[in-house]
């Protein structure tokens, strides 16, 4: 019997070119996540810890992962230096690298894969991973998950300028980096990411002009309030934002009281001077790994929105993966709290060391009180006064320049000049009535999420909105899906440089089509197996 011979130029059955090999892959380099890979070395098992701090000053002016809103400083241009301030401010990352923890900064991680109906040809999972030079794939046994979370972002007038711009830039520039840029500040929000922020900035020895809620009392825990109150920093409760002033950058801000509505009370605007304005309104989950993973994901308000669907030792439906810190569920209590994550990560890694082999005593198990603040109904009291205050013809999408009347109105990206199109007679409530409003099919229509932020400014924006329009709770409408890689890379570092010698030889069916490369003259030449060609030496109709 003759074995049939593979397709050389199929992909089928091909392998990946995997780099290495580790048992336990962690990503995520803060509290959970080195509390996670510490746990697990003691245990004697390999680790891989990646993070992506620092990040690159190019991937900072793009505001990714966070909101920067170009307050950093030029120390950020020195990749060394800024490696150096993250291992002096992370004392325990000097632990992991004593325990022979394999711990790569600055790098990201793109992408993972696990075997599945679309993978069924994988031996391993993979983790896709990338610096700003290069990009390699490393299989695992087990992976655990500390992205950690990124902001709310809700659009008023002029919060497209430089100096605008979300909590966890401003904490990681000023607490992570050392390289923060502006001197006074306007926080809006007063949980307790906005307490926190207000906490940092007074530690640097900035000034705060004020925090700004809509809510008419302080939020927050108790714990962060003193050093506030010491500084005798300004509050003001039951304001919005009606305009960032300034011409090219941020230079102070117009407040204005609001109803319970959110509706501007006449007469109330005020204007307060600052270089920055921080948006700490709220903290939202990073699932984006677990969405490309094909984790089951579920939505909880008091969690932040999307968040994994978990079992009692973080285990996500991939089973070899689990989630701990921020990206499992944030509220106040464990952003004001650490060892809450901290916590999380020791029981993660107890868990995983157990399952590769280890010897271990059973972690015990976590009991904390679950969070009671609904932090999405307090997001859309903040929409609601954005849109009573700015109106519809603001920014939700800053990269694309998709407004938000553009959005529900459905209207097709404008530089297409499609001005007469059919799309234009339906919006979102014409949608709603054919079926459930899907975000995905909403960006096809009008981009908006499809920018090189990848969404992470405009995401849960365009979720309330949609969810308004349609008449519907903000869970109803679907997450909007990821695709890898979930980092704006440079084409240089996802190329293969080492290129295999069938690439080489059959490059000219990259994109599936045989002849696509051949003259239209020469086509008697093609393979007889490709339909509508002719066989080699028939009539070519001369």
């Amino acid at each position: 019997m003759t074995r049939a011979r593979l397709d050389p130029k199929s992909t089928a059955g091909a392998d990946m070119p995997i780099e290495r090999h580790v048992s336990l892959a962690v990503v995520g380099a803060g509290p959970a996540g080195l509390a996670a890979a510490i746990t697990a070395a003691k245990a004697g098992v390999e680790v891989l810890l990646v993070d992506e701090n620092p990040v690159s000053q190019a991937l900072m002016g793009l505001d990714v992962p966070f909101h920067f809103g170009q307050r950093m400083n030029a120390a950020v241009q020195n990749k060394a230096r800024m490696v150096e301030r993250i291992v002096e401010t992370n004392p325990g990352l000097a632990e992991a690298f004593e325990l022979g923890i394999d711990v790569q900064l600055g790098v990201y991680a793109w992408g993972a894969f696990v075997k599945g109906p679309s993978l069924r040809g994988m031996a391993k999972p993979v983790l896709g991973l990338a610096d700003e030079e290069r990009s390699w794939l490393v299989s695992f046994d087990r992976l655990i998950l500390a992205t950690g979370a990124r902001d709310l972002g809700l659009g008023f007038p002029g919060w497209e300028k430089p100096g605008v711009m979300g909590a966890q830039a401003a904490l990681s520039l000023m607490q992570r980096y050392r390289a923060f840029e502006g001197r006074r500040l306007v926080i809006l929000g007063s949980g307790a990411l906005g307490l926190r922020v207000a906490g940092a900035a007074l530690e640097q020895g900035l000034e705060i002009a004020g925090v700004v809620e809509v809510a008419r009392d302080v939020l927050g825990p108790d714990a962060l309030r003193p050093p506030l109150s010491a500084a005798r920093v300004p509050f003001f409760g039951g304001h919005a934002v009606k305009q960032v002033l300034g011409k090219t950058e941020a230079e102070g801000v117009v407040l204005v009281r609001v109803g319970d509505d959110g509706a501007p009370i006449p007469g109330t605007e005020r204007q307060v001077a600052c270089d920055t304005v921080v948006s700490a309104i709220g903290g939202v989950p990073n699932v984006e790994l677990m969405d490309v993973l094909g984790c089951r994901l579920s939505f909880d308000a008091l969690r932040g929105g999307h968040v994994p669907v978990l079992d009692a030792d973080h285990g996500t439906s991939a089973p070899c993966v689990q989630a701990v810190g921020d990206c499992a569920g944030v509220f106040d209590r464990k952003i004001a709290d650490p060892e809450l994550a901290v916590a999380e990560g020791r029981h993660a890694g107890v868990v995983a060391a157990r399952a590769l082999g280890a010897a271990l005593a059973e972690s015990e198990q976590l009991s904390e009180p679950g969070p009671s603040f609904d932090a999405v109904r307090h997001w859309q009291r903040w929409l609601q006064a954005a849109l009573a205050t700015g109106g519809p013809d603001v920014m939700v999408c800053q990269c694309e320049e998709v407004t938000r009347r553009e959005l529900v109105e459905l209207r097709p990206p404008r530089y297409l000049n499609w001005g007469g199109s059919q799309l234009r007679t339906r919006d979102v409530p014409a949608l709603a009535k054919d079926g459930p409003v899907n975000a995905d099919q909403v960006k096809r229509l009008t981009r908006a999420g499809m920018g090189t932020c990848q969404g992470r400014r405009c995401r849960e924006q365009i979720q309330m909105l949609l969810a308004m329009s349609a008449g519907v709770p903000p869970e109803q409408i679907p997450l909007a899906s990821y695709r890898a890689p979930v980092r704006p890379l440079p084409l240089s570092a996802l190329w293969p440089h080492d290129e295999t010698q069938e690439t080489r030889d059959n490059w000219d069916v990259w994109f599936g089509i045989p002849a696509q490369w051949t003259a239209y003259w020469d086509m008697g030449a093609v393979s007889p197996a490709v339909p509508g060609t002719t066989e080699p030496g028939a009539d070519s109709g001369k």
